[in-house]
């Protein structure tokens, strides 16, 4: 049985392999102007092979660029051509060695200061909701996104999802109604973060956050894990 030491270690892993990825991902070139966002996506996808021999994802495969960038993770919005002084952003869940990653980043392809900006500050908003949830033992699903959006407020943007991250783990992703709302940062999720799960396992998060530029029509993405 697998200690919750090594279930730890197992997820840190998992997402330092995806900051990797991530970071040949821009290293190569391989989200420029020209391309569509499916044909990035499949770029990504055969990295992830090759590097790490990766060949299932726990989601859906996500490139957005431009006014794609607001929509958030349940729709599809049409595949798009990225264009110069493009933002992009990309949300992949790797699974290594059987170990879940859903990491996110946001690309500027050009010198955009609006874009450049909401880039920069997704970092920035992304820590402080993470210094809230350390500095807060007792903290709800619900009161961190509270937070979430009350930082995002305060840096002048608009928050652009129905939730501001989710378990890592064994759950309905794909669903975030009924019984399964304690499995989201989101409003209605009253739970304790800090708690097990059905199976008697530690809980661990993801913090994702999604900034919108609502005058400029256009949005951003970062997420990583929340308490690791």
């Amino acid at each position: 049985m697998t200690t919750e030491t090594e279930r730890a270690a197992g997820l840190l892993e998992a997402q330092a392999h995806a900051r990797e990825l991530f970071a040949a991902v821009e290293a190569g070139g391989l989200i420029a102007p020209g391309s569509g966002e499916r044909e990035v996506s499949d770029r990504i996808r055969d990295l992830a092979g090759e590097m790490f021999g990766v060949r299932r994802f726990w989601h859906k495969r996500i490139v957005r660029s431009g006014p794609n960038t607001l929509h958030p993770y349940a729709e599809n919005p049409p595949d798009r051509t990225l264009t110069d002084d493009d933002i992009v952003f990309v949300d992949f869940g790797p699974i290594f060695a059987e170990w879940e990653a859903d990491f996110g980043r946001t690309f500027v392809l050009g010198d955009d200061p609006a874009k450049l900006a909401i880039r920069d500050a997704l970092p920035e908003v992304f820590a402080a909701g993470r210094a809230y949830f350390a500095a807060h033992p007792d903290i709800t699903g619900a009161e961190l996104f509270t937070e979430v959006k009350r930082l995002t407020a305060e840096a002048g943007w608009t928050y652009g999802g129905p939730h501001a991250g989710h378990l890592v783990g064994e759950f309905p992703h794909e669903r975030i109604n009924g019984d399964q709302i304690e499995y989201y940062i989101t409003d209605g999720s009253d739970d304790p973060m800090r708690r097990r799960d059905r199976a008697g396992r530690d809980c661990h998060w993801i913090l994702e956050i999604h900034l919108v530029d609502a005058e400029g029509g256009f949005g951003g993405f970062h997420e990583e894990l929340l308490d690791l």
